[in-house]
This record gives C-alpha cells, sequence and structure tokens, in this order.
C-alpha cells in the first residue's frame, strides 16, 4: 500500500503538514508515517574544561550537576516528542485519517529520513522549522538537505492549508521536470485537478517541441491542461501565475538544465518555495 512519510516538529507548519499529508493520503488511499527527530544530544559537559580554581569536590559536584540537568532535558525532550506525536495523530483522526502511525528517532533529521523513505511514497515536510528567522523569510535549514537527499518526491506544506483544485507545473524541458509531468500523469494525486502548465522564456522550436510533448503526456492522461509561455524571470514570471490562476499547489523539478537548476541558495527554486504561499511539490 502507498505510504506517506510526513515530518514534524514544534513548528507552526506542524498543522499544515498533516492537513496536506491528510489530503494527499486521501487521495492516494495510503497510509501515513509520522516521524518526530529529536536531535542528538551534545551537550558537550563531558570534555568540559573545569580546572584551574575550582577544586575537586567542587568539580565534581559541577559535572554530577551537569549530568543530572542534562538527564532531566533528555526525559523532557523524549515527552515532548510524543506529546508532538500524540497531537498530529488526533489532527489527522479529526480530519478522518485512521490509522496514523508515529515514529521517534535520535539522530540526523536527514539520516532518519534516509531510514525510512524506502518505505515511502511521498514525504511531506514544513517550509520553515521551530528556529526559522521568519523576518527573513529563511527556509528551514532541514528542507535544503531533505530534498537534496530524497529519492522521493518532496511535498513541502506551505504555513496554512487551502484545498487545492487547481497546480502550476513550472515546465522547463529538464529531467526533473520531465520526471514531473511523468509523475503527474501517472499519480492518482492529481485526478481531476486543473493544471496551467507554465514554460518560462523564448518560445524556440526546440522549447515549443518540449512544452507540446509534455502537454500530450499530461492530456492522454486526462489531465485537463492549460500550456502556455511565460516571459520574464522565472521567479516573478511563476509566482504571478500561481496568483492569477488561483493556483493552490506548485509542482516543480528540483533541478533542471535551465535556470530552474540550483537547490536552494539564490536559486529559483528557493525563491518560489519562499514567496508562494502555496505547497511546492519538488522532483530531483
Amino acid at each position: 500500500m502507498t505510504q506517506l512519510l510526513a515530518l514534524i516538529d514544534g513548528s507552526i507548519y506542524a498543522d499544515s503538514v498533516c492537513d496536506l499529508a491528510a489530503w494527499a493520503a486521501k487521495r492516494l488511499d495510503a497510509n501515513i508515517r509520522l516521524l518526530h527527530v529529536l536531535g542528538r544530544n551534545n551537550p558537550g559537559h563531558e570534555n568540559a574544561n573545569l580546572s584551574g580554581s575550582i577544586g575537586l569536590g567542587a568539580r565534581t559536584a559541577l559535572l554530577t550537576e551537569l549530568a543530572e540537568h542534562d538527564e532531566q532535558a533528555a526525559k523532557l525532550s523524549l515527552e515532548r516528542g510524543r506529546l508532538l506525536l500524540d497531537g498530529a495523530m488526533q489532527h489527522l483522526a479529526d480530519a478522518g485519517i485512521a490509522g496514523a502511525t508515529g515514529k521517534l528517532r535520535h539522530g540526523d533529521l536527514v539520516e532518519a529520513v534516509q531510514d525510512f523513505e524506502d518505505e515511502a511514497d511521498l514525504i511531506v515536510i514544513g517550509k520553515r522549522g521551530e528556529a526559522a528567522d521568519f523576518a527573513r523569510l529563511h527556509l528551514g535549514s532541514n528542507l535544503e538537505r531533505v530534498v537534496r537527499s530524497a529519492h522521493r518526491p518532496v511535498l513541502v506544506a506551505a504555513r496554512a492549508f487551502k484545498p487545492i483544485s487547481r497546480f502550476i507545473l513550472a515546465f522547463d524541458g529538464g529531467d526533473s521536470a520531465k520526471k514531473a509531468v511523468e509523475h503527474v500523469a501517472s499519480s492518482p494525486l492529481f485526478s481531476g485537478l486543473a493544471c496551467s502548465l507554465v514554460m518560462v522564456g523564448s518560445e524556440t522550436a526546440d522549447a515549443r517541441a518540449a512544452l507540446v510533448a509534455a502537454t500530450n503526456r499530461l492530456t492522454d492522461a486526462g489531465i485537463m491542461v492549460d500550456a502556455s509561455f511565460e516571459k520574464g524571470d522565472p521567479e516573478e514570471a511563476i509566482k504571478a501565475r500561481v496568483e492569477e490562476d488561483g493556483a493552490t499547489l506548485l509542482v516543480m523539478g528540483a533541478y533542471g538544465h535551465s535556470r530552474i537548476r540550483n537547490l536552494i541558495i539564490g536559486s529559483t527554486t528557493s525563491e518560489m518555495v519562499r514567496s508562494c504561499l502555496v505547497p511546492v511539490m519538488l522532483f530531483r
């Protein structure tokens, strides 16, 4: 059976991740596994330099106190993680999703995702995590790492979920964009949704042929497609189309042979994930 891997933390995006995962699970008839990673315990007290004027007895007492503090912090972190998973599973149950499972892991998020992604068909993650700088529109630091390492499509949740009926597919003719087209054509996730297939740049013969081939593949699969070229900057043009069309999902390749090629720093991909107020589905 199809399975979704939803990454949960304590950020304000957690509810949106659950809502987006629930939407996908219903359309795919999929199970949901929730994953919360606690992070490695690294207090650094074991190697602390407590020499100098601190006497032997005081050093021993201090190390004992620090160890007790770390143990208590670890217990609180574990309890918090369990509560986050319990809350997420209740949120899914309220959305009509029964049987979701939760998993707590210590360690690195990317390593945890790699351990579970072979069993998953889709990964869902929030645009930003608990420590993201909202004032400067920073993306979550783990988002880039997950997308770079994942071999499954990654669905990035926006701050608030809205029902999805129309999506933009940003197409540049590259391998990842073609992979996105093939996935859209073959997945029940997109069945019945209207699609705007958008290619930004000069309308050359080769570009036109690539766009026509992508359009034909989608229409043959029963997808309602409106294909067009847009002029200007890819970031601005695609963002404008998302807003003009009232799209509630953006689908695109995370890498490509044109300007849509580098994730995350300074790239078209990162700019659209940052600025578009809709979920973004990324393909490598």
